[in-house]
Parts: structure tokens; C-alpha cells; sequence
């Protein structure tokens, strides 16, 4: 599954209007009525179809290009990758340690 080169940023401007709550197919639409790139639109269309209560909640639901800035500072980033990815990112998307089983049957 590919993410969609934007980023944050550029995800919630394109949002600066949208009053919450508001749900996935409304947040796609507000997108395209502000005139967002198709990038944009793509990682709207990615996120899950819940009901948002604020923007923040779709900063952390959108999956953006990974060499994105987020915001973060180093203690921040550390402890991202001591978990296993960024915020928001699905578990299945996130690369694990192979098992030596694993790394057995790949020979």
C-alpha cells in the first residue's frame, strides 16, 4: 500500500475551513471544493471512515509521505522508532524484526 506524497501541512490547509465534527466524505469534499492537489485528496481518501471531532485527529489518521516532517523533535522521533513507526500508522504497515524461523525459510 503506497502513501500519498504530501504532508501534514499541506493536508490541514486544505482542511482550514472544514467545521467538526466531520466525517470522511466530507473532509474529501472540502479538500476538492478548496482546490487541494490530488496527492492531497488521495491521503484523504486514505484515512478511516470515523467521524473526526478536530483537526488533530486527522493529522494522526493520515498516512503522508514518510520523509514528511511531522513536526516532531529528536526525543519525539526516538521514541517513534522505538515503537515501530509515526503516529497513525497502521500496525501492518510497520516493519517488525523477522523471527529466525522466518529468516530460515527466506534462504
Amino acid at each position: 500500500m503506497s502513501t500519498a506524497h504530501t504532508s501534514v501541512p499541506e493536508v490541514l490547509d486544505a482542511l482550514k475551513d472544514v467545521t467538526y465534527p466531520a466525517d470522511k466524505d466530507g473532509l474529501v469534499s472540502a479538500a476538492r471544493q478548496a482546490g487541494a492537489s490530488e496527492e492531497v485528496v488521495k491521503a484523504l481518501r486514505g484515512i478511516p471512515a470515523v467521524e473526526y471531532t478536530n483537526r488533530e485527529g486527522v493529522a494522526r489518521s493520515v498516512r503522508v509521505d514518510p520523509d514528511s516532517d511531522l513536526g516532531t523533535n529528536v526525543t519525539q522521533r526516538a521514541e517513534q522508532a522505538r515503537q515501530g513507526g509515526k503516529p497513525g500508522l497502521s500496525q501492518h504497515l510497520r516493519e517488525e524484526p523477522k523471527t529466525p524461523i522466518q529468516e530460515e525459510f527466506d534462504r
